[in-house]
């Protein structure tokens, strides 16, 4: 099986987002249609904080999504280009089966979350991030912390874990990101980025793009409900004028890339590019808020060592993964000596937590109780 990195994407070409309409729905069968709406943060999430951060430059301000009153607090960090809304459904679910707080945070470059220095996304950089906002937040007294990570930020949580940032970390949950894997996608991810298209005529329209790429990849559809919450955290409404020329090419890269090269395509790319300019004019545009090919330098820097570090954390691990065969040897070893605990969660893409967030919360959930970190909630069969 391919072995695969998807930094929250997917390996596979999906279809440009011009081939939607915006505001459309997908059909689903005779009669049946999906609803593409999005969804408030608000209708998962209690409240949202913004936290001021010191560094020498001045203040980073981090946006923060959070739930719950009591028990140990689980610090979520979502993966490269997505946002804490990626957690909304799972903390949902999460929250009605053990007693916990929640904390999801916009890690630098991301969502709402505004540094000074967005550009620095080195994995020492963001660690460093996770533990001040966790002094931010509690102080020198913090209460017990479970740090969960999917992808990107899986790997952050490991690197916060092993330079011990978070001190009164309880356990550490890493989703679906393993360092062979990860090593193995990097020369391939460019490609995939530049195969995604670049803007989307609606939020609707983007969350219709992202449910059909999934289900092109597993033959099922994604949790539309996750993508109706998450995708506005992905994305955002292009801040150049409507007549910028960079939006229009932009659209018009998009629709020449999807165009078989033959006889007359070009006088065909002319005006379809034509329309798609006086379109641009009416209406507004939504383009990606994190530029990933950006980030490549940092790529590195996230996933070499990274299995290493994960088997030399000293508190309870949990690996939750989409399919075994992403193991890396030295992982593979480390299961088989019992220094972590592991779970395949099938028929699942990479974005498990949102796939399968009600399989996430129960795998987590057990493992807490199993640990004694926390209890389930009165009334709640496991």
């Amino acid at each position: 099986m391919e072995k695969q990195l998807h930094l929250n994407l997917l390996a596979s070409r999906p279809p440009m987002a011009g081939g939607f309409q915006s505001g459309s729905k997908m059909k689903m069968g005779p009669g049946r249609k999906r609803d593409f709406t999005p969804l408030l943060w608000s209708q998962y999430f209690e409240t949202i904080e913004d936290v001021e951060v010191e560094n020498e430059n001045g203040k980073d301000v981090f946006r923060l999504y959070c739930s719950g009153s009591s028990g140990p607090v689980l610090l979520l960090l979502h993966g490269g280009g997505h946002s804490a809304l990626s957690w909304a459904v799972f903390t949902a679910v999460i929250c009605s089966r053990i007693n916990c707080r929640v904390v999801a945070m916009d890690l630098r470059a991301h969502g709402d979350t505004k540094v000074r220095n967005p550009e620095n996304l080195s994995a020492d950089t963001m660690a460093k991030d996770v533990g001040k906002v966790v002094e931010a937040l509690y102080g020198e007294n913090p209460p017990p912390i479970m740090m969960i990570g999917h992808s990107m930020g899986g790997a952050i949580a490991v690197h916060t874990a092993s330079a011990n940032y978070v001190p009164s970390l309880l356990g550490l949950c890493v989703i679906d990101v393993v360092e062979g894997t990860a090593m193995d996608a990097l020369n391939s991810m460019q490609n995939f980025l530049r195969s995604r298209p670049k803007t989307f005529k609606s939020l609707e329209n983007a969350i219709e793009w992202s449910s059909f790429v999934f289900s092109v990849k597993s033959g099922q559809i994604r949790n539309i409900e996750s993508a109706r919450v998450s995708m506005g955290g992905q994305v955002k409404k292009c801040e150049e004028s409507a007549s910028n020329p960079s939006i229009c090419n932009s659209i018009s890269e998009g629709i020449i890339e999807e165009e078989e090269e033959e006889e007359g395509a070009e006088e065909s790319n002319k005006k379809r590019m034509k329309e798609d300019d006086q379109e641009v004019k009416k209406e507004s545009f939504y383009t990606w808020r994190v530029e990933l090919s950006k980030t490549e330098k940092y790529w590195d820097g996230w996933f070499r060592g990274l299995s290493a570090l994960f088997l030399s954390c000293s508190v309870p691990k949990l690996l939750l993964l989409a399919g075994v065969d992403r193991l890396d040897k030295d992982l593979t070893i480390g299961q088989m000596q019992g220094k972590f605990q592991m779970q395949v969660l099938p028929q699942c893409g990479h974005a498990v937590h949102e796939d399968a967030p009600e399989k996430v919360a129960d795998a987590l959930a057990a493992f807490m109780v199993r640990h004694k970190f926390t209890e389930f909630k009165e009334g709640f069969l496991c």
